[in-house]
C-alpha cells in the first residue's frame, strides 16, 4: 500500500470496516493510543479518523470513543460473489453473432485515433441528441446508395443498436394512441419484450414461407403498427414476397399505421444482390432500423434508425433524456464509412460467409442425410429439421460436445409439437472448425434420437 502515511491508514481501517472485520458499533483505539502503537504521530491518526467520519464510516463525540457507524455496518455487508459466467463453447453455431475474429481491429483503431486528433473542439461538449452530424451524413449516403432507403441526414438518428431504436420509436408509439404492435411469430424475443416494456402490446402474426402472413394481420383491427425483417427473417430465413410487401404497405395505407423494418443482416445475400430496403418504397409509412451487430460487433453498441417526418417530433419528445453512443465512435464509423473500410470489410464479409456457409451445408448433407435444411442464401443462419428428434434434447447433449446450437422452439411464444427444428448459426464459427463441429453435432442428434427410440 503507498501513499500518505495518514491515508494509508485511513484506507486499511475502510477496508476492515467493507470486509466485517470491525462490525458496526466496534470501538476503535484512541488517537493517542493507536499512535504510540503505530509509533507514528497522533495526527497521522486523528487526520485518518477525521477523513472516515466525513465519509459515512466513523462517528465520535467530544468524550466518548470512536466507532463505527452502524449504518455503515450495514451499507458495508459483504457482497454476495459474483456469479461464474460459463465458458465460450469450442464451437459456436449459435445464431447472432458475426465473425468476431473478423473484427477489423487495426483499421477500427486507426479511425479512433484519427477521430481523437482530428475531432473540433466543440465535439467534446455535449453530444446532438439525433447524433453527430458528420455519422448522419455519411450514414444516410450509405444507406441510399447500399439499401435503396429514401432518407436525408436529418431523417437520421444515431442510437445504442436496433432494440434501443424500436424501444424508442415504441414510446412514441404510445403517446400517439398506439397500443398494439405486430411481431412476426417465430421472432427474437428482445423484440417483444422492448415493445411490452414501452407500454404496448405484441401481436404475434406467424411467418410462412413468403413472410408475414398479412391476411392474419389484417385480422387484428386493433394493430396500427408491425414489425417485420423483410431482407431476411429471424429465425426462419425466409424473405419477404414481392407481393407481400405491396399488401404489407397498402394494410399501413388502410390503418394509417406505421411499419418497422429491422435490416441489420440484410447487406448478406449469397445468391443474388441484396434486396433494397422497403423503407424506399414507402418512406412515409416506414421507418427503418439497423445497427453494426451483424456486420461488426454488438459491442459496438451502435445503431440508426429513420422514421416518416410525421413521427420525427414524437419520436424526439418520447426520449428527451436519450443520448446517442460516444462521439469519438461515432466518428470513428464516420471515417470508416467516407474512406470505403466499411464496404470493403463487408465485402469480405460476403465472401467469407458464403463459401463458410457452402462448407457447412456440404457436412451437414454429407453427415446428416436425413437432416432437412431450409433458409434464405442470407444472413447468417439456417434451419436444420430434425424430424422427429427432440431439438431441446440435442441442444443439451451438444452443449456437452462443446457446441452450441440454437433451438427455434425458443423463438416462438407458443410451442408447437409438431416442429423440431436448430437453428444452426456460422457466423462466429472458425472455418477449421467447420466439419468437427458438424461431427459433433451429429453425434448429439444420434444420441438423441436413440434416447427416445
Amino acid at each position: 500500500m503507498v501513499g500518505p502515511l495518514h491515508d494509508r491508514l485511513r484506507r486499511a481501517v475502510r477496508a476492515a470496516i467493507v470486509s466485517g472485520r470491525l462490525p458496526a458499533g466496534s470501538t476503535l483505539p484512541p488517537s493517542r493510543t493507536l499512535a504510540a502503537d503505530l509509533g507514528c504521530s497522533r495526527w497521522v491518526v486523528t487526520e485518518a479518523y477525521a477523513q472516515l467520519a466525513a465519509e459515512g464510516y466513523l462517528e465520535s463525540r467530544t468524550g466518548s470513543a470512536t466507532r463505527v457507524r452502524p449504518s455503515a455496518g450495514r451499507a458495508a455487508t459483504r457482497p454476495a460473489p459474483p456469479v461464474p459466467l460459463p465458458p465460450p463453447p469450442r464451437f459456436d453455431l449459435a445464431p447472432g453473432l458475426p465473425d468476431l475474429r473478423a473484427f477489423p481491429r487495426k483499421h477500427w483503431s486507426e479511425a479512433i485515433h484519427r477521430a481523437s486528433l482530428r475531432a473540433a473542439y466543440p465535439d467534446f461538449g455535449h453530444l446532438e441528441p439525433a447524433g453527430h452530424r458528420d455519422l448522419r451524413r455519411t450514414l444516410a449516403e450509405h444507406l441510399v446508395r447500399s439499401r435503396g432507403a429514401a432518407l436525408t441526414p436529418n431523417d437520421t438518428t444515431i442510437c445504442a443498436g436496433t432494440t434501443d431504436g424500436v424501444t424508442r420509436i415504441a414510446r412514441a408509439l404510445r403517446t400517439r394512441g398506439v397500443t398494439h404492435v405486430a411481431v412476426e411469430e417465430p421472432g427474437w424475443p428482445g423484440t417483444r419484450k422492448a415493445i411490452a416494456d414501452a407500454g404496448l402490446m405484441p401481436v404475434s402474426i406467424n411467418v410462412d414461407g413468403h413472410g408475414l402472413q398479412v391476411d392474419l394481420l389484417r385480422a387484428q383491427s386493433r394493430i396500427q403498427a408491425a414489425i417485420v425483417a423483410p431482407a431476411h427473417q429471424f429465425p426462419t430465413g425466409t424473405v419477404l414476397a414481392p407481393a407481400r410487401r405491396a399488401e404489407l404497405i397498402a394494410w399501413a395505407d388502410e390503418v394509417d399505421g406505421i411499419i418497422l423494418e429491422e435490416d441489420k443482416d440484410a447487406d448478406f445475400r449469397y445468391d443474388r444482390r441484396p434486396v433494397a430496403a422497403m423503407q424506399g418504397m414507402a418512406p412515409s409509412r416506414v421507418a427503418l432500423l439497423g445497427s453494426l451487430s451483424k456486420t461488426l460487433s454488438p459491442a459496438l453498441r451502435i445503431g440508426w434508425f429513420a422514421v416518416p417526418h410525421r413521427w420525427a417530433a414524437a419520436v424526439r419528445a418520447a426520449n428527451p433524456m436519450e443520448l446517442p453512443p460516444p462521439v469519438l465512435d461515432q466518428l470513428a464509423l464516420a471515417a470508416f464509412l467516407d474512406s470505403g473500410g466499411y464496404d470493403r470489410h463487408l465485402r469480405a464479409s460476403r465472401r467469407r460467409y458464403r463459401a463458410r456457409r457452402d462448407t457447412l451445408m456440404a457436412q451437414l448433407s454429407r453427415q446428416l442425410p436425413s437432416a432437412r435444411m431450409s433458409g434464405a442464401a442470407a444472413g447468417l443462419h439456417l434451419l436444420l429439421h430434425l424430424g422427429t428428434t427432440d431439438a431441446a434434447s440435442v441442444v443439451a447433449l451438444a452443449a456437452k460436445e462443446g457446441v452450441r446450437v440454437g433451438n427455434l422452439a425458443d423463438y416462438r411464444t407458443a410451442t408447437d409439437p409438431a416442429e423440431s427444428t436448430l437453428v444452426v448459426g456460422y457466423g462466429n464459427l472458425a472455418d477449421s472448425s467447420v466439419n468437427e463441429a458438424v461431427g459433433r453435432l451429429a453425434r448429439a442428434i444420434e444420441r438423441a434420437t436413440a434416447v427416445r427410440a
